[in-house]
């Protein structure tokens, strides 16, 4: 009798062994798999990861002041801030050959605009400077710093030397300093003047305000939400375009309509005049403060609340709540201990993107919210668009970034992610 038992490994029909061509059409397979999802992932690499890696690198690069003075931050190495003068004579020739270079290359004014963020003045000293140096022969003219001095004696005071020497290096922090109303001094990191101090107070307002927009929007939206779903599909639907009606609505358009109804001379004051309610010499200020920006911003957001708890509570069995009823629990008792449970899913999701929404917004308190009811992210555009200070938005953009990403992990800590539904 033969013995068919086969001792060497099981083969394909190509003749190769099962398991390396099993491995090989798994390769295969995820390969096709990255493939068909590659368009989505590059396009989310362009669009969201790239710009944040390059929000993290400007809010720590530095480096205009050492490419533009190179000689000038070597020089000012030996030199003590402490000592109560300003750098001497080779400090000064060094800035000349700098500044001559600068002023050719047309760079001059980059750096002094870098410097005029830590100390307001010298921007101006820069670009008088080097219209100036332009002309030097920096091999022959001499001695340098009588010339300076002889140009503008600010160039004489020590400050504007401890600037440059404390913003040359490559990376800095002191764009975060700036963040938190801190600052670069002679002994180390020093606190800002008090009336210099502004983004600590305007991160506290804009995270405040934000729980009061989501507050607002749970406490309106819960019951409309509940409506919605409870209401036959047909009628659910029709009531849904309401809902759904800002979405074709501008922005701009729904912010300004708030604007004309909130002032003074508006429609809701006229009302209350009208009524009797409110005395016409002492109209209801409404507008450019936060009240204004709470009420534009939650009809605003009120429907990225309610959708997420109406889809949530379109899967809540409506037996559920008969089942607690005739075990003996009131209205109340059933809502509360039965149906709201199970809607907590939608109310996590509606606040998570509400609130993170709320903080990212700036037309809005721009336009109704006046000097006391902007939002951080109304000085992080004021630095991108007015004030060319990229490395303190950036920097600004990452405590935000950072600072959410804390409230999303505390969420997830204490409710649970895996409980936030969308339907």
């Amino acid at each position: 009798m033969t013995d068919t038992t086969q001792t060497g490994p099981v083969l394909a029909a190509d003749g190769t062994p099962l398991k390396k061509s099993l491995a090989r059409a798994l390769r295969m397979q995820k390969l096709r798999a990255l493939m068909l999802i590659a368009p989505l992932l590059l396009f989310v690499l362009i669009t969201f990861l790239l710009p944040i890696a390059d929000m993290l690198f400007r809010s720590v690069e530095n480096n205009i002041v050492s490419d533009t003075l190179p000689n000038t931050v070597v020089a000012l190495e030996d030199w003590d801030p402490n000592s109560g003068e300003a750098p001497g004579e080779e400090v000064f020739a060094a800035l000349a050959v700098d500044l001559k270079a600068a002023a050719e290359a047309k760079t001059h004014t980059k750096v002094g605009t870098r410097l005029n963020y830590e100390n307001p003045g010298i921007s101006s000293l820069f670009r008088k400077a080097g219209r100036k140096v332009k002309k030097w022969d920096t091999e022959a003219d001499g001695p340098f710093k009588e010339k300076f001095l002889e140009m503008d004696d600010a160039w004489g005071d020590i400050g504007v030397w401890q600037t440059i020497q404390t913003y040359s290096p490559k990376l800095t922090n002191g764009y975060f300093l700036n963040s938190v109303d801190l600052k670069k001094g002679n002994d180390g990191i020093e606190v800002r003047p008090e009336n210099e101090r502004i983004y600590i107070r305007l991160f506290i307002r804009t995270f405040i305000m934000s729980l009061i927009i989501t507050g607002a929007c749970i406490v309106l939206g819960y019951p409309v939400a509940w409506i919605l779903a409870n209401l036959p599909s047909r009628t659910a639907n029709l009531l849904m375009i309401l809902v759904l009606l800002p979405f074709w609505t501008s922005l701009l358009v729904r912010t300004s309509a708030w604007k004309v109804m909130l002032q003074q001379q508006g429609v809701i004051n006229e009302t209350l005049v009208w009524l009797g309610l409110v005395a016409d010499d002492a109209r209801l200020v409404m507008i450019n403060n936060q009240f204004g920006t709470i009420v534009a911003m939650t009809h605003i957001l009120l429907p990225f609340m309610i959708l997420p708890m109406y889809s949530v509570m379109q899967t809540i069995n409506p037996s559920y709540l008969r089942a607690a009823k005739s075990l003996g629990a009131t209205n109340w008792t059933a809502f509360w201990r039965v149906y709201f449970p199970n809607s907590v899913p939608g109310i996590g999701a509606g606040s998570i993107l509400v609130f993170i929404l709320a903080i990212g917004y700036y037309i809005t308190p721009e336009l109704v919210g006046g000097t006391k009811g902007v939002f951080i992210s109304n000085r992080i555009a004021f630095h991108i668009s007015t004030s060319l200070n990229w490395g303190l938005a950036a920097a600004l953009g990452t405590i935000l970034l950072a600072v959410v990403l804390l409230l999303y992990w505390t969420y997830d800590k204490i409710v649970g992610i895996d409980n936030v539904k969308l339907g």
